[in-house]
This record gives C-alpha cells, sequence and structure tokens, in this order.
C-alpha cells in the first residue's frame, strides 16, 4: 500500500476483529467503508468476507477502490489482461512531461528520471486500458510504483531536503495484490451517499479529524489519476485547487454538524467510528451521538505513533530546524455502536477487545 498518513494500518486487525464480531453477534454481511482513503480497511474486510462498498471523494481513491474492493481477483482473464499491459508499460521510453516538471524539477518528488517515465507511462495507461476496471488496476499499479520511488516521509505537504535512498530505484510497475470476490467503488460526499444508500449492516466511519485535508495531503497521487496537468502554488507545487477543495469534516465551525447529519442519516444497524485525540470533537460527545442514533456504544482505545514526520521535527525551506514537536504518541478511539455493542467488543477477543475499565473515556481524552 502507499504511504498514508491515517491509513489505519495499525488499527486493522482491531477493526476486522470487531467487524467479525458483528457477523457473530448480528449476522453482518454488507459493510460500507464511507471515508475509504487508500481503502486499506476495506481491503482487509473484503479479504474477511464481507460484501463491502468503498467511497471516498478523492480521485486516487476511487481508482484504488475500483482496483481492490471492486475487480475480481479471482477473475483469470482480468489477471491475464493486466500482465500483459504492465508488460508493455514497463518498456515504455520516459518522456518530459507535466510530472517530470513539476514534481521533479520544480518541486523535488521523485527523480528525473523516474518522473520521465511518470509521465511516459500515464500517456499510454489512457490508450491501452481497455475497460474501466483494467484502467484501475494500472494506474494503481504506477500510483504503487511511484510511491516505492519517492523522496517523501509520507505527505506530499513537502519533500526531503536530501534525496531519499529509495528514490534512485528505477520505476518498476507490478501486478497489485488483488482480492477473490467483488465489491463496489463510490466517489461521493460520505454525507449524500448515506442520505441515499440502500441499508447495510455494519458502517466503518473514518472522517477527517481536523483541519489538514487529504486532498491536498496527496495532491500528487491526485494530479497523476486525473491526468490534468492543473496550475500549482507554493513549494510543494499543490494544484491550484487545493485551496476552495474542502470538506465540512475540515472546518471546525462546520465538522459537528456534518458528523451530526451523517451519523442520524446513516441507514446501518452497528456504525464502527474512528476518531483521535488530535481531532475537532469531544469523547464525551461522539458517546452521546452514537448513543442517540445507535443504542448502545462500547469503546476500544488504542495508543499509537505519529507519523514520521513528527520525529524528523518541523523545519523551514532552508532546512533548518525550528520549534519542537510537542508529542510522539496519539490516542485513538473505536467506538462501536449499535444493538450488543459491549458483547461485540468482549467477543473480538484480545485483537478488538479493551478491558471493561478501559471502555471509560481515560482522563484528558477528547
Amino acid at each position: 500500500m502507499i504511504k498514508y498518513l491515517g491509513s489505519k494500518r495499525t488499527l486493522v486487525p482491531r477493526i476486522v476483529a470487531l467487524a467479525a464480531a458483528v457477523r457473530e453477534h448480528a449476522g453482518a454481511r454488507t459493510v460500507a467503508d464511507l471515508f475509504t482513503g487508500t481503502t486499506r480497511v476495506a481491503q482487509a474486510l473484503k479479504r474477511e468476507g464481507f460484501d463491502v462498498t468503498a467511497n471516498d471523494l478523492a480521485s486516487y481513491s476511487e481508482v484504488l477502490a475500483a482496483c481492490y474492493i471492486e475487480a475480481d481477483g479471482g477473475d483469470a482473464t482480468l489477471r491475464a489482461r493486466v500482465t500483459e499491459q504492465l508488460a508493455v508499460l514497463n518498456a515504455v521510453e520516459g518522456r518530459d512531461g507535466y510530472v517530470t516538471r513539476m514534481f521533479c524539477e520544480e518541486a523535488r518528488y521523485f527523480q528525473p528520471f523516474n518522473g520521465r517515465r511518470i509521465d511516459a507511462i500515464r500517456d499510454a495507461i489512457d490508450t491501452i486500458g481497455a475497460d474501466r476496471l483494467e484502467r484501475a488496476v494500472l494506474l494503481t499499479a504506477l500510483l504503487l510504483a511511484a510511491d516505492r520511488v519517492d523522496s517523501t516521509t509520507g505527505l506530499q505537504m513537502a519533500y526531503l531536503k536530501a534525496w531519499a535512498p529509495r528514490s534512485y530505484r528505477p520505476l518498476e510497475l507490478r501486478m497489485p495484490e488483488l482480492i477473490a470476490g467483488t465489491g463496489r467503488s463510490r466517489r461521493e460526499d460520505a454525507n449524500a451517499l448515506a442520505a441515499a444508500m440502500e441499508p447495510v449492516d455494519l458502517a466503518y466511519i473514518d472522517p477527517p479529524y481536523n483541519q489538514h485535508s487529504y486532498f491536498s495531503n496527496y495532491h500528487v497521487w491526485e494530479t497523476i489519476v486525473r491526468h490534468d496537468a492543473p496550475p500549482a502554488y507554493g513549494v510543494a507545487r499543490k494544484r491550484e485547487d487545493c485551496r476552495t477543495t474542502k470538506s465540512r469534516f475540515n472546518v471546525r465551525a462546520q465538522a459537528w454538524e456534518a458528523f451530526t447529519g451523517l451519523m442520524r442519516t446513516l441507514p446501518a444497524r452497528h456504525v464502527i467510528v474512528s476518531f483521535n485525540n488530535e481531532g475537532y470533537f469531544a469523547y464525551d460527545d461522539i458517546t452521546a451521538l452514537l448513543a442517540s442514533t445507535h443504542g448502545e456504544v462500547a469503546v476500544v482505545p488504542v495508543a499509537f505513533r505519529r507519523y514520521v514526520g513528527a520525529k524528523i521535527g518541523i523545519h523551514n525551506p532552508s532546512g533548518v530546524k525550528v520549534g519542537t514537536v510537542s508529542h510522539l504518541t496519539n490516542r485513538e478511539f473505536l467506538f462501536v455502536a449499535g444493538p450488543g455493542a459491549a458483547a461485540i467488543v468482549e467477543a473480538a477477543g484480545p485483537r478488538g477487545a479493551a478491558s471493561a475499565a478501559a471502555l471509560a473515556a481515560p482522563p484528558g481524552a477528547r
């Protein structure tokens, strides 16, 4: 998977264990992941046997969801065709284009020789991707290949002052790890989707926590997928539309109303909500809202380390370290809501359950 702040990599076993417990306790079969990001959680739920719908507003996320959730990894014809197409793309010669100019020369996300390959391969994908799912798998292969040779700490708000060792490797496309079975990929506002979607047994909710926009944080992936060569600004060479593309969940004055509206219209019998102590919402407010919309609530608290950029510290554009990082550890909370929530948490076992004492809000929790 591509490097991604908030990917829930360390939480996936707990989330899957909780979802499995909902299935055991209440017969859950269908799951909606409404803020799917890189689809890491959605992939794990699909592997667990759930019928998954993965949704997000980002174009790169829609491509990842089409590749990992909608496409059937057991389809031998799809695999054979993509294998042939990857061989053709790996033989494509590089050329100077938007990625080379914007992300290798004006910025330093990739070495120029890899930027030229990205430009050429991205052009070629539009000519050989026969259908939507094939194209999604090829684009995913390109994103994964680019991620393996980038020169960032995982966020595309900046790049490393000196080239990362991995950036010297030649870009190589590989077959993504497709998953047998099918699901659905959507690209809609989560609140609009919730108001119109068919009922599901379980929804996983992982909204943006604060002012940091994933659209801006991963603007390079958005541009590669869209292939639209937008005007850019700043040292990071962000897309111009990063200035205006904001989720209501990124705006403190709007976030709680958006979250409240989502939970009150979401047609899901059970929900698992992920939120952390750097977010806008207070722990008690989340618990009270979920109790009003879904009844019983139980909470699993998890401590985890912040992203690698926090360890590196804060630097000015000249590379001089300025200021100090306030903390290196966050608290994440998995709120389980719906009939029998406490029993579900207990049934999830060591990976998903918390002790009885941990089910209460820890001191100072937000």
